[in-house]
């Protein structure tokens, strides 16, 4: 298929939370290093509340992404969860009044994103946290108009970042106050949206 539809969306959603069953405890396990150990349990609680919106019937994908957004807001107060409905609500906004849209633009809403989160957040591209990811999964889907090239390069660009940031220090956040303990270990941002990317293309 040659567009995103709000069923896609749903299907996503299903997928990321049947996913957390078995992430929940690694992402724990990697924030237990660096932060509160929380990362795992407040994702997995963010992502119920994503799965009880039921986006499959909004009239519009626009409509389908400020559901999830909303539901986001009112799931926890955590940084990564502010930034995820951050980038919802982007994407809510770029695409309006339209009820699917093309593969090809899956890029373009990925940066947008990114880039409304690095406003809100403060982080920028290089601190090793969720938006480097964010942006060499958009860079791979860049130019792509089918569901299974962007999967397939978009898994492949998740495993890049996660390889090229590992022996890097976190720059942001909590983990900055362990900068050197940081190095050769996964940010737990990162690693959750690699893992749940993995799940989604899958």
């Amino acid at each position: 298929m040659t567009a995103i539809t709000i069923q896609h969306i749903a299907a996503a959603v299903s997928s990321a939370k049947v996913a957390m069953g078995d992430l929940e405890q690694v992402l724990n396990e990697a924030d237990s290093k660096l932060g509160d150990g929380d990362t795992g349990s407040m994702l997995a609680r963010l992502i119920d509340r994503l799965a009880e919106a039921d986006t499959a019937t909004e009239p519009s994908i626009s409509d389908a992404f400020s559901k999830l957004a909303r539901a986001a807001m009112g799931a926890t107060g955590s940084s990564l969860g502010t930034l995820l409905a951050t980038g919802l609500m982007t994407a809510s906004r770029m695409t309006k009044g339209r009820e699917a849209i093309p593969w090809s633009e899956l890029a373009p809403l990925l940066l947008a994103s990114r880039d409304a989160m690095m406003a809100r957040g403060g982080a920028k591209l290089g601190d090793k946290t969720v938006l480097d990811a964010i942006h060499e999964v958009a860079l791979a889907a860049e130019g792509l108009n089918d569901r299974v090239s962007v999967a397939q390069s978009a898994k492949q660009a998740g495993q890049v970042v996660l390889e090229r940031f590992f022996n890097e220090s976190c720059k942001v956040g909590r983990a900055r106050m362990f900068a050197e303990k940081s190095v050769g270990m996964h940010d737990p941002g990162m690693l959750a949206f690699v893992r749940l990317v993995d799940a989604v293309a899958r």
